[in-house]
C-alpha cells in the first residue's frame, strides 16, 4: 500500500482505508516476527532519526524496526548537525533528501517539523513534537483491535492532560469510528481545530469531570501530567488528585475496559500502580506494538512491496 500524503505530521493526514490498512500489515508483521520469518520490506533504505529530546521507545522501535526490514537508520541531535551552527531547517531538509529516503524527527516546536515537511522531497514523520504524536496513535489502534478484535462503535476515555498525544488521537478516533470522551482541566484541553474537525465524524466530549468521560468506555486512557513540553511541577496541582486514574475510576468503564497509557507513566500521579500493573492493564502490548505499527507506517510510506 502507499499513503496518499507524503508525510505523517498530526494523523489528520492518512483516512480510514489506510489507517485499517497499515494496522492489518502491522498485525501481520507482528505475527511474522514471531514465527521467524524475515521480512526484508526495505532492504538497502536509509532513515534519518533526528531528536531534540530524549526519547526511549521511539528510538528503539523505529531504529530496530528499519533494523528487522533490512534498512538502516541514522541517529542525529541538532547538536550533531549544522544546524547547531546556523544552517536553516530548510537547507537541511533539501540535504538529507539527497541522502536518505525517510526523516523522523522529534522536536519541541511542531512548526520546525513543518518547514522540514514543506522542504524535504521524501517523506517526514513526527516522531513527537510540542502538538501531536502520530505514531503513538497509530499503535495504540493498534492495540485496541488485538484486544477487542475492533475499532468501529468503540469508546475511549481519556482522563488528563489534553496534551500532543491526546490531540493525535482525537483525530485517530474520528478515522475508524470510535467515539471519544475527555476529562480536563480547562485550561489544559486539546486543540479546538482538532476537535471540531473529529467531531464531523464521531462525538468528541469535552469535560472536567472523569467519571463521566469513562463511564461505559470501552478504552480508558491517561499519559502523564509533566512532560518533556512541561515541566512545571506546579502544574501537578491541577490534575492531582481528581484526575487520577485509580481503580474506583476505573469501575465506571465497562467491566472488559482496557487501560493503556504510552509511557514513561508515574505511579501514584496520573494512574495508581493498582491500575497500570493489573489485569486490564495493556501498556506492554502498547509499547511492544510501536515497532510492529512503525515498520507498516514505514512500508507503506516507501510503497514496499508486501
Amino acid at each position: 500500500m502507499k499513503l496518499n500524503s507524503k508525510d505523517l505530521l498530526s494523523f489528520a493526514e492518512v483516512d480510514a482505508d489506510e489507517v485499517n490498512g497499515m494496522i492489518g500489515l502491522a498485525i501481520q508483521l507482528k505475527e511474522d516476527l514471531k514465527r521467524g520469518r524475515e521480512r526484508l520490506l526495505l532492504k538497502n533504505r536509509s532513515m534519518a532519526m533526528i531528536f531534540e529530546k530524549p526519547s526511549t521507545r521511539t528510538r528503539i522501535s523505529f531504529e530496530t524496526g528499519m533494523h528487522q526490514m533490512g534498512g538502516h537508520a541514522i541517529n542525529m541531535t541538532p547538536s550533531e548537525m549544522q544546524l547547531s551552527r546556523g544552517e536553516t531547517i530548510q537547507d537541511t531538509a533539501r540535504t538529507l533528501s539527497r541522502y536518505v529516503d525517510v526523516v523522523m524527527m522529534r522536536i519541541f516546536d511542531h512548526s520546525m517539523l513543518e518547514a522540514l515537511a514543506e522542504n524535504a522531497t521524501i517523506p517526514v514523520i513526527n516522531g513527537l513534537s510540542d502538538s501531536y504524536h502520530p505514531c503513538q496513535t497509530l499503535a495504540d489502534l493498534m492495540t485496541i483491535r488485538e484486544n477487542k478484535n475492533r475499532l468501529n462503535g468503540l469508546k475511549v476515555g481519556w482522563v488528563g492532560d489534553g496534551n500532543n498525544v491526546c490531540n493525535s488521537l482525537i483525530y485517530g478516533c474520528s478515522k475508524v469510528g470510535m467515539d471519544i470522551s475527555i476529562a480536563t482541566p480547562r485550561e489544559f484541553q486539546p486543540i479546538q481545530q482538532v476537535v471540531r474537525e473529529a467531531g464531523r465524524f464521531v462525538d468528541v466530549e469535552i469535560m472536567t469531570d472523569p467519571a463521566m468521560a469513562v463511564r461505559d468506555a470501552d478504552v480508558v486512557m491517561t499519559d502523564t501530567f509533566s512532560s518533556i513540553h512541561n515541566t512545571d511541577p506546579n502544574r501537578i496541582k491541577r490534575f492531582l488528585p481528581k484526575y487520577q486514574v485509580s481503580e474506583s475510576l476505573m469501575c465506571n468503564a465497562r467491566e472488559d475496559a482496557i487501560f493503556m497509557h504510552c509511557l514513561p507513566a508515574k505511579r501514584g500521579e496520573e494512574v495508581t500502580a493498582g491500575v497500570i500493573d493489573g489485569p486490564r492493564s495493556v501498556v506492554w502490548d502498547e509499547a511492544e506494538n510501536r515497532l510492529h505499527s512503525q515498520k507498516a507506517l514505514l512500508a507503506a510510506m516507501l510503497d514496499a512491496r508486501v
